[in-house]
């Protein structure tokens, strides 16, 4: 018995720090049970924790440490997540507040992360692992510097004012979606998406640091490949069937290079043809480095077939 009394006069030394409002708020958007660590000196909660339209501006002055649930602390006029927990077993959703940083915000999320429609600038102080989904979307993002390395999930960065994607993941096992931004490349793109590559409603025009490998659709504004065709022959479908538009910016992914060309004037000399001659009519590609450098690169027999078959289109035939 005065081993149990000793714990529980501890206890109370413990909790005795916090206010009785403090006490009141915890209790009222704790889901479970909360307790303060005698290691820590932090509140650590069992469970889950909800303060989600409480029109708060700020968590009362506690700082959390571990939350083994989720933790939500959305639609409020935060603008500061200090006390918010060091760790959470759940998702972690701050999502329409009024935040400018991400400074105070758990460093490991074993669910998702969501920090949408705030009014963040950069993701100093973001978590550096989130084992589920991250977005950060309708922010003002200008870079994704600071953002986490590893993404269990899906990745979204959508309807910011990035010009980069340097800071973003190098592998993504879910979906990547980075449209309705200000990008005129893929420079910094993961080079491994499992799911879906989305980069609509931006301003490419190169598609430099385009992923490797895209397991799903890939789309942008020119075109759309669906799952299994980031690949040669979907490129070669492109090239062939796209507008001048997508033709153009087709041309410019790093894959496409003289090699690619060589290779398939090897393989299929008439789908080279039809393809090569279709780039010569465009007088934008016909200036670009790729195009000397093939023409270059061709045999004589090829540069002539070429110049007869492009005579024979010229007059119909």
């Amino acid at each position: 018995m005065k081993h149990l009394q000793s714990f529980s006069l501890f206890e109370a030394q413990e909790t005795s720090d916090l206010t009785q409002k403090q006490k009141t708020f915890l209790t009222r958007y704790t889901q479970g049970t909360w307790s303060v660590n005698r290691q820590t000196g932090l509140v650590d909660v069992e469970g889950n924790f909800d303060c989600s339209y409480s029109r708060l501006k700020s968590l009362s002055g506690i700082s959390f440490g571990h939350v083994s649930g989720y933790f939500y602390c959305s639609y409020n006029p935060l603008t500061s997540l200090e006390g918010a927990p060091q760790t959470v077993g759940g998702d972690f959703y701050c999502l329409n507040n009024q935040l400018t940083t991400l400074v105070g915000a758990p460093q490991t999320v074993d669910g998702n992360f969501s920090c949408d429609n705030n009014q963040l600038t950069s993701l100093s102080g973001a978590p550096q692992t989130v084992d589920g989904n991250f977005s950060c979307d309708n922010n003002q993002l200008t870079s994704l510097v600071g953002e986490p390395q590893t993404v269990g999930g899906s990745f979204s960065c959508s309807d910011n004012q990035l010009t980069t994607l340097v800071g973003a993941p190098q592998t993504v096992d879910g979906n990547f979606w980075c449209h309705q931004n200000q990008l005129t490349s893929l420079i910094g793109a993961p080079q491994t998406v499992d799911g879906d590559f989305y980069c609509s409603r931006n301003r490419l025009t190169s598609l430099e640091g385009a992923p490797q490998t895209v397991g799903e659709d890939f789309s942008c504004d020119s075109f759309t490949l669906q799952r299994g065709e980031w690949n040669p022959l979907g490129w070669t479908e492109i090239l062939a069937t796209g507008d001048s538009k997508a033709r153009r910016l087709m041309s410019t992914l790093p894959q496409i290079k003289p090699d690619f060309w060589l290779e398939l004037y090897r393989t299929n000399r008439k789908n080279f043809y039809d393809l090569w001659l279709t780039y010569r009519q465009d007088p934008q590609i016909r200036k670009t480095e790729l195009f000397q450098q093939v023409e270059s690169s061709l045999p004589g027999q090829a540069k002539s077939s070429l110049e007869d078959l492009e005579d024979l289109r010229d007059l119909g035939i």
